[in-house]
């Protein structure tokens, strides 16, 4: 192979030594391995131009001058000069196009001879017209294994300690198995099994009931209908007009058996967690439970704890042990998101909250809408930091242990000791989604409320444009599951600029850079004294593994097939979308088409007598702009009012005659 110093250029045009994109006149072609290299880079030059005509770069000059073991090419060996011989075979065929002429040159060069590589091409072009084995084909021509310990792309010489300890990228193992997967089942298992769902009105009014199961009900716990139309993400009161079963909506003070009816009437959907939200658009209700003894209840506000902290892997699940920090993440962060637009969060209390005197005896309660004004971080009684949440009751109605008729007023907020050694703290600044109207004497929205993003449970989810997105969720499920094993492991998305180390682990480049922005290679050491010691090498661990990544920092270079993988995916996963989107309105026009039809069977000839009208009232306003320009009308006519009435009553949909 070529030395160090004479290195090609890669695949964006870039030379690998001076590092800058060389210019055309400035480009020297290798008329075997048709491979660009820099020409001012090069140790050797050529000395007239027929020599560059003719010229041969390091690479391919060395499998002929050198004395190196032959290459294995098929079953059997062959001399070097032969495999020269058949490059410019494959070079000087002129009915190969310079995809097919690429294909076999590495073919070639990767051990596979040119009978098995054509076979191997024409199975992979049967392959290729299956359009279900598009990702097996992707991601098989991209990664090939050449046998030699130099990078088959930029010639770098590989480290002798990557070389010697070589780690798999679980990654692109994992991403090729499923392709692999993806391609069995649709040559060996025929067409998908179809997917049931049972509709909501068909689900019985409790959840289901196994013997297994250790209480009654509790079996499978999203079994049960649900009775309000309103959508999962629904924020503030569930009104009358979300209750087509009793016309009342949920009341302030109405108490369900267990969290499984509290969940059927849509006061707080999880049955577990104590926090229903999302991290980018906000929290709908909480739980109080007794889940955390740092929790103070004083009936019109209370201090919540955020969730997190505990290990409730293996068998721990019901562990109640913190045993590290709280982060304002997932739940905790749609809780502060709430805090921020002042959005109402539905509260309901559990008779499992022995410590508040406002729990109920029995069952569990709904105590109406409350304000989130303040979220911060501090100690918790166990030692680590938990997210803490000042909740202030503003409902119309009134609490469930009061005689008052009236339901809330603004009112100043309590004194929060603890505040003066919290961090992380967060107050609302501006204006509150809910907030109390002066003139109504009422909590009402001041904002529009966030638009919701689900369907509403009752809806009619049998509608033709719901199960085509269903549909088009599903097939697009290989895609996504594919993109989400080539993301990132410090952000967690698809990975940009991907970076793979020594140890396997793939980054973002960005991500990498920052987690270790600030640290220098080298650190300077001086003894007691003051006399300066030898520098000593800074350790930098992969965020993943203990494996020292230090020299692979020093000059990271970007993982070019990967990203080429990932780039793939997304235009296949984009160009999916907008042909299942385009199909849908395709499909809804010719339905729109076939109903006007059904209704109006007379279509064809309205339509002739429309073109006539439209006719006629061109030629009317030609005229009439003619004698508005002479100066002979200024005002319309009776004739013009007529028409312009009529086309204004075809354009509005109310005249088809």
């Amino acid at each position: 192979m070529a030395h160090d110093s004479n290195l090609p250029c890669d695949g964006d045009g870039r030379c690998m030594i001076c590092k800058i994109i060389s210019p055309a006149e400035e480009t020297l072609t290798c008329k075997t391995c048709v491979t660009p290299w820099h020409l001012n880079c090069l140790s050797v030059l050529p000395e007239t131009l027929a020599d560059a005509a003719q010229w041969e770069c390091p690479d391919c000059s060395d499998l002929i001058c050198s004395n190196a073991p032959p290459l294995t090419v098929s079953s059997g060996f062959e001399p070097s000069d032969k495999l020269i011989a058949a490059i410019r075979a494959i070079e000087s065929d002129g009915s190969l196009s310079d995809q097919d002429k690429a294909r076999r040159r590495q073919q070639l060069l990767s051990g596979g001879g040119s009978d098995e590589g054509d076979k191997a091409a024409d199975a992979g072009k049967e392959i290729g017209n299956d359009g279900d084995n598009d990702l097996l084909k992707l991601l098989s021509g991209s990664f090939n294994c050449h046998g030699k310990r130099t990078c088959a792309i930029c010639r770098t010489t590989i480290p002798p300690k990557m070389a010697s300890q070589p780690r798999i990228n679980s990654s692109l193992v994992t991403a090729i198995r499923m392709a692999k997967m993806t391609k069995s089942n649709t040559a060996f298992s025929g067409p998908h099994k179809p997917y049931y769902s049972v509709l909501n009105q068909n689900r019985p009014d409790k959840a289901y009931t196994t013997e297994r199961a250790k209480y009654s009900g509790k079996a499978n716990a999203c079994s049960g209908k649900i009775f309000v139309t309103v959508a999962p993400d629904h924020f503030g009161p569930i009104l009358a007009e979300h209750d087509p079963e009793r016309g009342t909506g949920v009341l302030v003070g109405e108490t369900w058996e267990d969290r499984m009816e509290c969940r059927q009437w849509g006061a707080h959907l999880p049955h577990v967690a104590g926090i229903s939200g999302q991290s980018d658009y906000g929290a709908q209700s909480v739980a109080l439970s007794g889940g955390y003894e740092d929790d103070e209840d004083h009936g019109e506000w209370f201090l919540y704890t955020g969730s997190g902290g505990r290990d409730l892997s293996g068998n721990k699940r019901t562990n109640k042990t913190q045993s590290f920090d709280q982060k304002f993440e997932k739940f905790n962060e749609a809780l502060r998101v709430s805090c921020r637009k002042g959005y109402p969060v539905r509260v309901v209390r559990s008779h499992k909250e022995k410590r508040s005197a406002y729990a109920p005896e029995k069952g569990v309660r709904y105590d109406g809408i409350y304000r989130i004004e303040k979220c911060w971080r501090k100690p918790g009684i166990q030692g680590y930091k938990v997210c803490r949440y000042l909740f202030v009751r503003c409902d119309n109605d009134p609490a469930p242990w009061t005689s008052d008729e009236n339901g809330d007023r603004p009112r100043p907020l309590p004194s929060i000791k603890e505040l003066e050694n919290a961090t992380d703290v967060t107050e609302r600044k501006g204006t509150p989604s809910w907030d109390y109207d002066d003139q109504k004497a009422c909590w009402v929205w001041k904002l529009p409320p966030p638009e919701s993003r689900k369907h509403a449970n009752n809806e009619d989810v049998e509608d033709d444009g719901c199960k085509r997105k269903a549909r088009r969720k599903t097939q697009m499920s290989v895609n996504e599951r594919l993109l989400k094993e080539f993301s990132c492991l410090i952000c967690h998305k698809v990975m940009t600029q991907p970076l793979t180390t020594p140890c396997a682990h793939n980054f973002c480049k960005s991500c990498l850079q920052d987690t270790f922005a600030g640290q220098a290679f080298m650190k300077e050491r001086t003894c007691e004294g003051g006399r300066a010691l030898r520098a000593k090498k800074n350790i930098m661990k992969c965020p993943s593994c203990s494996h020292d990544i230090s020299e692979f920092l020093q000059n990271p270079q970007v993982n070019r097939e990967l990203m080429s993988v990932i780039e793939s995916l997304q235009k296949q996963t984009k160009e999916m979308e907008e042909n299942a989107v385009l199909g849908e309105e395709t499909s809804n026009s010719y339905q729109k088409n076939d109903n006007v039809e059904d209704e109006n069977p007379d279509t064809e000839v309205n339509n002739m007598n429309l073109e006539v009208d439209q006719s006629v009232i061109k030629i009317k306003q030609d005229l009439k702009q003619q004698e508005y320009d002479e100066g002979k009308c200024f005002e319309p006519t009776s004739t013009e009012v007529e028409a312009r009435s009529k086309k204004d009553k075809h354009d509005d949909g109310d005249d088809f005659a």
